[in-house]
């Protein structure tokens, strides 16, 4: 569904990262891990994109995405976006999506591919469901870590999600950083889900990160493909 509305708020995640929170102009439900096209002034010319929404179903009162800010023109007109300004949001859209039947899920991610994940964290620690999630999440430094505060919150209530930090800076203080170092890869898994065989694999991040960890998870691990889903975060 399309709906004009405006900026209620936005939010700085990290010093690149920021989240904007839209007025619900009309009632339109989602499910957690969907995505909207977002259109909005550029240049004085509409251009779309599209947004994992990156709030929960559960948290009302506004959409929310959650972007990375770039040099590009588009990214520039929404940095520039302060409350109550105009946008067009088109939602839901997508697939890449959490079942209660799933059981066991695995969620890889790097940088602001953690935006729907962190949608269906939020959502299955508020309804309470029986899903038992890990999540691995990279970055480059502690600095870059977006939503780290909701996620390590979400850990500590919750039994059933547990979160493990990476990060692949060679600059990483090791005295004072106290999670992983390095990429993702099949050691890795293997080391925090020693269970792997028994999960549901969500892969969310750049192009070549997703492309890497699909090729590590059927070549190296074994995972049947219908146990695998997706989404790519190209950048602009």
């Amino acid at each position: 569904m399309e709906m004009d509305t405006n900026i209620l708020k936005v939010i700085q995640r990290t010093h690149n990262v920021k989240s904007f929170r839209c007025e619900p102009k009309a009632r339109v439900d989602f499910t957690a891990g969907q995505f909207m096209k977002v259109t909005l002034k550029v240049n004085q010319e509409n251009q779309s994109k599209y947004f994992s929404i990156s709030n929960s179903p559960t948290e009302k009162g506004y959409y929310e995405f959650t972007k990375k800010i770039t040099e590009s023109d588009f990214s520039k007109a929404l940095d520039r976006l302060k409350a109550g300004d105009p946008l067009t949001l088109d939602l839901p859209k997508g697939s890449f999506t959490l079942k209660e039947e799933d059981k066991k899920a695995a969620f890889l991610s790097g940088g602001i591919g953690i935006t729907p994940l962190r949608s269906m964290i939020q959502y299955a620690v508020d309804m309470n469901l029986k899903v038992n999630i890990v999540l691995l999440y990279g970055n480059h430094t502690e600095k870059d870590i977006v939503f780290r505060e909701d996620l390590d919150a979400l850990s500590d209530h919750s039994q059933n999600v547990r979160i493990i930090h990476t990060l692949d800076s060679p600059d990483i203080d090791r005295n004072r950083w106290r999670g992983r170092t390095g990429l993702i890869n099949a050691q890795m898994i293997k080391e925090e889900v020693p269970d792997y065989q028994e999960r549901k694999f969500f892969i969310c991040g750049p192009p070549q990160m997703v492309l890497a960890l699909n090729k590590t998870l059927k070549d190296d691990l074994e995972i049947q493909a219908d146990r695998i889903k997706t989404e790519k975060f190209s950048g602009y």
